[in-house]
């Protein structure tokens, strides 16, 4: 396997994440990567297992974690829904857009 099976993308959509993440953001996910608390994830919602979402990671749950989104406010997050088991791999950097205003 080359190193490209290992990465996928994920496009942001919504604000739950900002100001760390902005809708419209593109990034790099690492498949299979080890997941750490304060860790931004991609996940499988475990109500909706056709919806992928990116989180937080604010603590680990038994073999399952705890994860939020930054934005409170707008954000369906394990306060809702309870801790994830299915992880799929931690974002790794924004590749679009490659500059952002403040």
């Amino acid at each position: 396997m080359g190193i490209g099976s290992h990465l996928t993308t994920v496009q942001i959509i919504g604000l739950s994440m900002e100001p760390a993440l902005r809708n419209g953001e593109c990034w790099v996910v690492r498949l299979g990567a080890k997941v750490s608390v304060g860790d931004v994830v991609l996940a499988v919602h475990p109500l909706r297992p056709d919806l992928q979402i990116v989180k937080r990671v604010v603590r680990a749950e038994g073999a399952s974690w705890w994860v939020e989104g930054d934005n409170p406010d707008s954000s369906d997050d394990s306060r809702s829904f309870g801790p994830v088991d299915a992880v799929l791999g931690t974002l790794v950097f924004r590749y679009s857009p490659l500059f952002r205003r403040a």
